[in-house]
């Protein structure tokens, strides 16, 4: 690995307040006959399972290391406190507040979401079908009947959050979650319309979805168990007592969550087991709620699938056969097992079939090839298809799902780096496309102005990483712009070359901003996930590394000038190129990362962790995995050497990335690092793995990471 001298100009800001010390309290930890101990495992409330249900009962020993190490953290950055807010407004500036989302009709009625002026949350409403013309973009609309007001809702709430929101199919009644606290704990109410009174059926410890059958009084939904994971569905006839609900499907592999939907057809309701690499589907009549579930085809390791229907036929999304990036096969729906699969879109290697919507005439795929997105329509059934075309070297596609079967009408929302939203009707049948809505960006923005590119960047392997960027025309690219380098790479999750307002107020103030596509997502097919994962996954940092070696080759920054940031999955990857090349980078901003690796995949109890052994191995039952992890893991490769300055962030009530892994990394780096860069912790106490849960407080931490990134790079003053 090239190595890259660490700027003289590289002087760390300084902080007046004294950086709190964890208190050292090892614990002794054996497996496979290694010995290893863990000096901040204390960290980890041993009630942490209520705390998730209640943050006032966390022990009072770790909330005042969380509460000083957040008071740390404001004395550090008091200095840019104006900028902060300087940032936090323009970033506000640039959401339309009274925004709203393009009607979707179904039947008498067009629903939407709106935001009101100073709103945090969304308001869900629907309108006649026919009264507000679609593209209008002022908030409320004639005959608008407000169904649910998140605002009202979250009125005393420190957090507030709506999941699934569900109207029946006679239009009667609403269904929807709201989790309270972060943690992911959703209560299921149901409301009436008309009389806008709640129903006495509530269900509590649900998961989030939830799915009418076809008669609008009976709900399907997820339960949580005691170690948060989503492991049964059950069937609620409105009306009756909850506690009597009758249980429709069980998982019994704790490495499997349980999901529910609805096919395009509103003909059968889809229960889905699946992990990372493998999936099993179930289908119900949705017209006959009480039939049992049809299994589709048994659980095959690492076979994926996903199921819906056109005629008499299922429709398969599925890698099986050896299809690393997946074919659209069809099977009779009274024989739908996988010997009966027969393909209708064969494999390709190299696109990646990414999703698949489905009309009455009509089949709509979503694909990846080359790194760029594309749509492709199919006539049903003559077979016929075309590609819709778009301009721009790199862009974001995503397909928008409505509530109509028989339309030629797509919807699907397009974007780049330098172009906003824009969200589109085509007429898959004339093969024409009318504009219904473009982001409006109050505060003014000149595509005009910046410049994107996609460079591609030489691996340790020889493998070519793509590397998307976007800077102000005006920006130097003599090496002296700092850069920021964004990464994720796990779980086969890419990441568009899509549009964000806020990324541009580091943009504006010199920054060059870009996201490097590496191995553990999908950017350039499935085989770039594979390539990514479990004995693979140091591909993925050694990726990044070499994004960021590959742009100061290309003139674009310098070593020692780069901030590198991710969250969660992309928060351990900030971990490991930390401990690894740390000269490369002046900055990590690491989001509720996933840093203490091998302690959570060894602990069978957290929600994630036997879902997660197929992406990053099982150490309890395997040697490799055990040394794989631990080679890489962040928490425990931190050595007596200069860091980059690090700001990690943390949810209290997180079930994803819990509040120990960052604490504990901080704590240990803080006790062992050589150099006098700034360490920071920020632990939201009343928040979860998305932070604050308002549109507006979220913008709060953004600004927080950007003027972080902004201080260590000596571009505060601006």
């Amino acid at each position: 690995m090239r190595a890259h001298p660490v700027p003289s100009d590289r002087a760390a800001p300084t902080v007046s307040a004294e950086a709190p010390v964890a208190p050292r309290k090892p614990k002794r930890i054996e497996l496979h006959g290694i010995v290893r101990e863990d000096p901040y495992a204390w960290l980890r409330d041993d009630n942490w399972r209520e705390v998730m249900r209640d943050p006032a009962v966390l022990d009072p020993e770790i909330r005042a290391y969380l509460e000083a190490e957040n008071a740390y953290t404001k004395a550090a950055m008091a200095p840019t406190e104006a900028l902060q807010k300087r940032l936090f407004e323009e970033m506000k500036g640039r959401i339309k507040e009274d925004d709203s989302s393009v009607p979707s009709p179904d039947g008498p009625y067009a629903y939407y979401q709106r935001f009101e002026v100073g709103g945090q949350h969304p308001v869900f409403c629907r309108c006649p079908a026919g009264a507000a013309p679609v593209g209008r973009q002022d908030g409320k609309r004639e005959g608008e009947e407000v169904l649910l007001d998140g605002n009202r809702e979250a009125e005393g709430e420190s957090y507030f959050r709506v999941a699934g929101c569900e109207h029946s199919p006679d239009h009667r009644l609403l269904a929807y979650a709201v989790d309270r606290n972060g943690s992911e704990r959703y209560r299921i109410t149901v409301k009436d319309l008309a009389s806008g009174e709640l129903l006495p059926d509530a269900i509590e410890e649900a998961q989030g979805s939830l799915v009418w059958a076809n008669d609008g009084r009976t709900l399907f939904y997820v339960t949580l168990d005691a170690e948060h994971r989503p492991s049964k569905v059950f069937r609620h006839r409105l009306g009756d007592d909850p506690s009597a609900d009758t249980l429709v499907y069980e998982e019994p592999d704790p490495g499997f969550f349980v999901g529910l939907d609805k096919t395009e057809s509103d003909r059968f309701i889809v229960l889905s087991a699946h992990d990372h690499t493998t999936s099993e589907v179930r289908v119900i009549d949705a017209a006959k709620p009480e039939s049992a579930p049809e299994l589709i085809a048994l659980r095959e390791r690492d076979i994926e699938y996903e199921v819906t229907d056109h005629g008499e036929r299922f429709l398969v999304l599925t890698n099986a056969g050896g299809a690393i990036d997946f074919k659209i096969a069809e099977a009779p729906l009274d024989a739908p097992g996988r010997e009966n699969w027969r393909d209708l879109v064969p494999h390709k290697e190299g696109r990646l079939i990414l999703s698949l919507l489905v009309f009455k005439d009509y089949m709509v795929r979503l694909e990846r090839e080359n790194s760029l997105p594309r749509i492709i329509v199919t006539a049903l059934p003559s077979g016929e298809e075309h590609a819709i075309a778009f301009d721009e070297e790199a862009y974001s596609l995503a397909l928008v799902p409505g509530y109509l079967y028989d339309t030629a009408t797509l919807r699907f929302a397009y974007s780049s780096l330098t172009t906003p939203q824009q969200v589109y009707d085509y007429d898959m049948a004339g093969r024409s496309r009318e504009l219904l809505k473009e982001q409006e960006v109050p505060s003014g923005h000149n595509p005009a102005d910046y410049e994107a590119r996609r460079v591609l960047a030489r691996g340790h392997d020889g493998e070519e990483v793509p590397v998307s960027l976007v800077y102000r025309r005006t920006t130097p690219l003599d090496g002296s712009a700092p850069l920021l380098l964004y990464g994720y790479g796990s779980y086969g999750m890419s990441t568009p070359a899509g549009f964000s307002t806020n990324r541009f107020s580091l943009i504006d103030r010199g920054f060059i901003y870009a996201i490097a596509h590496i191995r553990g997502g999908t950017d350039k097919g499935y085989g770039w996930y594979l390539h990514g994962k479990r004995e693979k996954k140091v591909n993925t940092f050694h990726d990044f590394i070499s994004a960021a070696e590959g742009l100061i080759d290309a003139g674009f920054t310098r070593a020692g000038q780069i901030v590198g940031h991710g969250g969660s999955a992309g928060g351990m990857l900030m971990g490991a190129v930390a401990n690894m090349r740390p000269d490369l980078f002046r900055g990590i901003v690491a989001e509720v990362p996933f840093v203490d690796v091998l302690t959570t995949m060894c602990d069978k109890d957290l929600p994630l962790t036997p879902p997660e052994w197929p992406e990053w191995g099982n150490p309890l039952e395997s040697l490799e995995a055990y040394k794989t992890i631990a080679a890489y893991s962040p928490y425990d490769n931190v050595e007596a050497k200069d860091y980059p300055a690090i700001l990690a962030t943390a949810g209290l009530t997180d079930p994803r990335v819990t509040y120990w892994e960052p604490a504990k990394w901080v704590a240990r780096l803080r006790a062992t690092k050589t150099d006098g860069n700034l360490l920071l912790l920020n632990t939201i106490m009343t928040g979860g793995h998305g932070g604050s849960s308002g549109r507006f407080d979220k913008l709060h931490e953004v600004a927080l990471s950007y003027a972080f990134a902004l201080l260590v790079c000596g571009k505060a003053e601006n």
